[in-house]
């Protein structure tokens, strides 16, 4: 489904992404993990369309997207949530995912506020409907971001740190959204520090270093690389 071929991102004398390639099947779950400063958000902002590559290419379904706009890469399926939630404050929570819903998913209202209703629901926010987005907990908030993202419909779901700074009954719920949207047919690259939840739903780990992947595949096998441990764990 997702392909990026000797991506470069370059910030001025700057090398952030190097020569990376990236093959990402539909249904797949890609956690991808990696120190600060790895590449991880600059991979985002590229295959999200709000950065594009130095060189390189992005592919979503064998099409080259790579100049495709970010708003004409929401359309195509492309859904994402951000590390820190990015709601309008002063919207209630079904006006953040009506939002969403028309103009990333493009469409009509009743088709729109039936989908806001769903995944208000799915998303455990449906006693905060009403709730102005600026009060809720961080937990409702990234809740919203989810439901945000799941409003669109995408084919493709970019999630970065979901599971930051909640405790752990708190990512269980979120990890329960992520499963669904998951059995629904998402597929998911997902960015994470909060290990013990990718290893739960990942299908296949990417370690992201230096602006390169020293390592993929299986989560426990990438783990277990001498690499990985010396770059990430600290081991």
């Amino acid at each position: 489904m997702l392909k990026l071929v000797d991506v470069s991102k370059r910030f001025g004398a700057l090398s952030v992404l190097q020569n990376l390639d990236l093959t990402v099947a539909a249904g797949n779950v890609l956690g991808v993990i990696g120190p600060n400063g790895a590449g991880k958000t600059t991979l985002f902002n590229i295959i999200a369309g709000a950065q594009v590559p130095s060189a390189g290419q992005v592919h979503l379904d064998d099409r080259d997207i790579t100049h495709v706009k970010v708003w004409d890469r929401c359309r195509l399926g492309i859904g994402r949530t951000y590390q820190v939630p990015k709601p309008f404050t002063h919207m209630s929570v079904f006006e953040n995912v009506m939002v969403a819903a028309v103009h990333g998913g493009r469409m009509g209202i009743r088709a729109a506020k039936e989908q806001a209703q769903h995944v208000i629901e799915l998303t455990g926010l449906i006693h905060r409907l009403r709730t102005p987005a600026g009060h809720l907990s961080l937990l409702d908030l990234k809740r919203l971001e989810l439901a945000k993202a799941l409003a669109q419909k995408p084919r493709l779901l970019l999630l970065d740190e979901i599971a930051g700074g909640l405790t752990e009954s708190e990512c269980d719920t979120l990890l329960e959204i992520v499963k669904t949207a998951r059995d629904q047919g998402a597929t998911i690259v997902w960015i994470e520090h909060v290990l013990h939840a990718l290893r739960r739903i990942a299908t296949r780990l990417a370690v992201l270093h230096g602006g390169t992947i020293i390592s993929s595949g299986a989560p426990d096998e990438v783990l277990a690389d001498s690499r990985v441990k010396e770059v990430y764990l600290g081991v």
